[in-house]
């Protein structure tokens, strides 16, 4: 017989639905998987047959021909188990397939016959329901996450026999309701650190609320011990929560990504990632023949920190300055090309020289000029240019070092800048931006007037810094964050004045 079970494959962070035709004939026992599976779907012969077995199936000695559609588009994972064995089990009549067409299945299967979960769940959820599919089944650890799609039956099983106990008898089963307490991203004690825990810095804890509030991106230039890294990774304590569709959006780049296993619903708090020096090119943008998203999309709509900045490769580098202009990411193959989100806020931080000590006040600099050169020639000028707050860190007086820390919590900075968030949410209301650093020219034009002092102020930091346009336009950004912070609908010289002293290390030799 024939039988016809509905799965999907992962494209991006999109799905695809993907049919699974199994007919089990005359002819020598054996099994043939036809349209384009990957090494994953080959051996999922074996496990099947083992699954059906171990959980009191008949498997059928006969010859069994599966064939994957669309033909033409490459499968990969372990996802198509299920369906592969509810699809042997219809086609040998040992389930009801009167409700296979309104079912799409998702799942790996153990040797035992229970169900393991796999990725991509939530973004397949949401394909399915606009393809009409009215119920989802996959393994009860990814139950919850798929339920995130409003207006889609999603049943959690626990092995194969649950499956087919579910065809044979659905008016037995309820679907999988939401458990809207579940928290799953859990924040590290890295990203819990308070601001209140640093001890002076007033300029570059001032920078990092400018960055939170604005979306700006940041970079901290300091000898070693100045309190760089301790800084950046403050900044997620000050960013305002994921609304809903941002939290959806993130959730499916990391449901993509494997990261969701065994965890539950949506992403509630902002990723904040921070990959080693030692990285590549495609694990920062995404990459693999079949793409993945890589660490910029994986902090899509949160903070990727680059700590040590200049000891990540030169061309490493580069890979950040188009999706740090557009916010996304397209990756070419030769087979696909897949586009990933990636709007982050980027924070990274760097000693001024190889020694680390070039300006310092205490301990002298041994470096020569031509190291120095080489060292910032890691970071090239339009990189740079993308940056819109260049702060310097000094070294702590001994005075600051052992008194008690005196500054403002997070919870306080954190008010003010969902404020000033919420004024750019106003704003924009009509646009597709969330923050005054997604601004363009023709924004700029509209919310970043300057009057006469403000603008004669600008063309000189211009003409002194050899600022580019880019710059320029970034500066203005910078300048609306602090006019918002400071509750001002207009720019003002002293908003602007604040704005161009970040950009005084555009090039630091």
């Amino acid at each position: 017989m024939l039988a016809r079970v509905w799965s999907a494959s992962i494209i991006g962070i999109d799905a695809v639905k993907v049919g699974v035709e199994v007919d089990v004939s005359g002819g020598l026992p054996g099994i043939v998987i036809l349209g384009l599976p990957d090494s994953a779907i080959q051996e999922s012969k074996e496990r099947v047959k083992a699954t059906l077995k171990n959980a009191g199936f008949a498997f059928p000695i006969r010859k069994i021909v599966i064939n994957l559609t669309p033909a033409d588009l490459r499968k990969e994972g372990p996802a198509f188990d299920l369906p592969i064995s509810i699809g042997i089990l219809a086609a040998s009549e040992q389930v009801n397939a009167d409700l296979l067409g309104d079912f799409l299945f998702l799942g790996e299967v153990s040797l035992d016959g229970s169900l393991r979960p796999v990725a991509g769940v939530l973004p397949i959820a949401a394909t399915a329901k606009k393809m009409g599919i009215t119920g989802l089944v996959v393994p009860i650890d990814n139950a919850q996450e798929a339920a995130v799609v409003e207006g889609l039956a999603v049943y959690g099983c626990k092995d194969v026999a649950d499956v087919v106990d579910l065809l044979n008898n659905p008016q037995k089963y309820q679907p999988v309701q939401l458990n809207q307490t579940i928290e799953t991203s859990q924040l590290t004690s890295l990203t819990l650190a308070d601001l209140q825990d640093v001890k002076g810095q007033a300029h570059a804890r001032r920078a990092l609320e400018i960055a939170a509030a604005g979306g700006h991106n940041l970079i901290f230039v300091g000898p070693p011990g100045s309190g760089k890294t301790m800084l950046a990774r403050r900044l997620s304590g000050i960013l305002p929560p994921l609304s809903f569709p941002e939290s959806l959006e993130v959730t499916r780049i990391h449901s993509v990504a494997g990261l969701l296993k065994n965890r539950g619903s949506l992403v509630r708090e902002r990723p904040f990632r921070s990959p080693h020096h030692s990285a590549s090119g495609p694990s920062l943008v995404g990459g693999g023949t079949f793409p993945r998203p890589g660490e910029i999309s994986l902090s899509h709509r949160g903070v990727l920190f680059l700590d040590e900045l200049t000891e990540f490769k030169r061309d490493v580098l580069e890979f950040l300055r188009q999706p740090l202009e557009d916010g996304f990411v397209t990756i070419s193959r030769t087979k696909q090309s897949v586009t990933f989100p990636a709007q982050f806020t980027l924070v990274a931080s760097t000693n001024p020289c190889p020694c680390g000590y070039y300006g310092d006040t205490i301990q002298g600099c041994t470096c020569s000029p031509r190291q120095r050169e080489q060292y910032w020639a890691k970071l090239s000028g339009p990189l740079m240019d993308r940056i819109d707050l260049q702060v310097a860190v000094n070294r702590l007086k001994p005075e600051e070092i052992t008194q008690q820390p005196t500054g403002e919590a997070s919870k306080s900075v954190a008010e003010r800048v969902e404020k000033a968030r919420e004024k750019a949410v106003i704003r924009f209301q009509k646009e597709d931006l969330q923050c005054n650093a997604q601004m363009q020219s023709r924004h700029l034009q509209k919310w970043c007037q300057l009057d006469d002092a403000s603008r004669n102020l600008l063309e000189a930091a211009i003409r002194k810094l050899g600022l580019s346009a880019r710059a320029s336009d970034r500066i203005l950004k910078v300048a609306r964050t602090i006019a918002d912070l400071a509750g001002d609908e207009n720019l003002k010289p002293h908003h602007v004045a604040e704005a161009i002293q970040y950009r005084t290390i555009d090039r630091m030799q």
